[in-house]
């Protein structure tokens, strides 16, 4: 199987693996982008949609009935219907290859536009990696590369923090770990209802993005748990979990001092 980074689709409908040095990028809704930032040898995109238990074979010969350009290909075991497209942009010539192909019930339209004349390997590579992920079978939990999803989740809580802060206390929030005593004024103001989940998280969020940014070798990941899908951290090996640092506590009805939170975070992963 071909070595790289791990993606999941949200809702956990998939998984397929892509390039080591590759990374997703905002896209379409629905559709989910790829590419090499540094050395850019083309987007791979991918969208997936469920049917009936046969969907995905269906979606095939939809395909090479209605597309005469379409024709017939395999690529591992998945059979595709495959055709292309040129086209030109400032000057340049490119080529999109669409692969239209299905597993059980969900079919997937999958494209990699390149210069013309460019390798398509890198996306068939990809291809042939593709699994579904069976609704209602137990799969162990895993950690993958943070997707654009949790990145967004990210960015929003420190994002309301940081306006919180600058609108309940006057001050600034740069996310190091000085701001943990403003982390701390606002838990004990009572602004946060108990009940309030999304809050608590944005503040657990917010001691990882400060641990992020004081510690080396800590990196975003994310957690695909049964039904939960969620931004963590991944240090030494270990995981620290934003719901567990703060949310967990206030459910338990436990005090949470933001510090020693942060400090036994630090302790109890080195």
């Amino acid at each position: 199987m071909m070595q790289g980074k791990k993606y999941i689709s949200p809702g956990a409908w998939f998984s397929m693996i892509y390039p080591s040095d590759w990374n997703e990028f905002e896209d379409g809704e629905n559709s989910f982008l790829f590419y090499n930032p540094d050395v850019w040898t083309g987007n791979f995109r991918i969208s997936a949609y469920k049917g009936n238990a046969d969907y995905g074979s269906q979606t095939v010969r939809q395909e090479l009935k209605n597309n005469d350009s379409a024709s017939l290909v395999k690529i591992g075991t998945l059979a595709c219907a495959y055709s292309k497209e040129m086209f030109q942009e400032e000057g340049t010539y490119y080529t999109t290859h669409l692969w239209v192909t299905g597993i059980d019930h969900i079919a997937f339209e999958c494209s990699f536009t390149v210069p013309k004349g460019t390798s398509v390997s890198e996306a068939e590579a990809i291809i042939a990696t593709l699994e579904i992920r069976k609704e209602g079978q137990k799969y162990p939990a895993e950690l993958i590369p943070i997707r654009l999803l949790e990145i967004y989740q990210v960015n929003e809580s420190y994002e309301w923090v940081v306006s919180t802060v600058k609108e309940k206390l006057k001050k600034d929030f740069q996310g190091m770990e000085d701001d943990l005593a403003k982390l701390q004024e606002i838990v004990d103001s009572g602004l946060i209802a108990p009940k309030k989940r999304d809050e608590w998280m944005a503040v657990g969020i917010t001691i990882c993005i400060i641990l992020a940014n004081e510690v080396e070798g800590v990196e975003w990941m994310t957690l695909i748990d049964g039904n939960r899908e969620a931004p963590v951290l991944q240090y030494n090996g270990h995981l620290i979990d934003p719901m567990k640092l703060i949310w967990s506590k206030v459910k338990a009805g436990q005090v949470c001092d933001v510090t020693e939170t942060y400090q036994s975070a630090l302790k109890d992963e080195k």
